[in-house]
């Protein structure tokens, strides 16, 4: 019987404390694909008065992590990088999109869009996986 991408993403979601501190909601997996929201909470704050940067990073690693992994193919992130194009405040309500751009025996490519509640694009994420041919679930 074959794993399906819910099922991997619900066992990641299990076991990633982090994901969880950060609130993270699963709305939506297929393969190579995932998309996720959450709230920013007033701890996520950095010494400008705006949210720390690493809150809309970890969120589309999480993404990211999610597409990637939801074939049941153990992969983790070669390259990673962020462009930050609007400021995120406290209340924010952010989603990540994660889109598979390539999927490759040993590697996978994804983009990831990160909105707020007004739709407003605040930030563009791309990473590169590597795939260990192991399975999660």
């Amino acid at each position: 019987m074959s794993t399906t991408p819910d099922q991997v993403v619900d066992h990641m979601m299990q076991h990633d404390l982090f994901s969880q501190w950060l609130g993270i909601e699963v709305l939506d997996v297929k393969e190579g694909y995932s998309k996720i929201k959450m709230t920013v909470r007033e701890e996520m704050i950095n010494g400008f008065g705006i949210v720390h940067g690493g809150i809309a990073f970890s969120l589309s690693d999480s993404a990211f992590a999610f597409a990637c992994n939801n074939r049941n193919n153990l992969s983790v992130a070669l390259d990673t990088s962020i462009n930050f194009t609007k400021p995120v405040h406290v209340g924010d309500v952010l989603t990540a999109e994660a889109k598979e751009l390539h999927n490759g025996k040993s590697t996978g490519l994804y983009h990831i869009t990160i909105t707020n509640q007004r739709d407003h694009i605040v930030a563009l994420f791309k990473g590169t996986c590597f795939r260990t041919n192991k399975t999660l679930v």
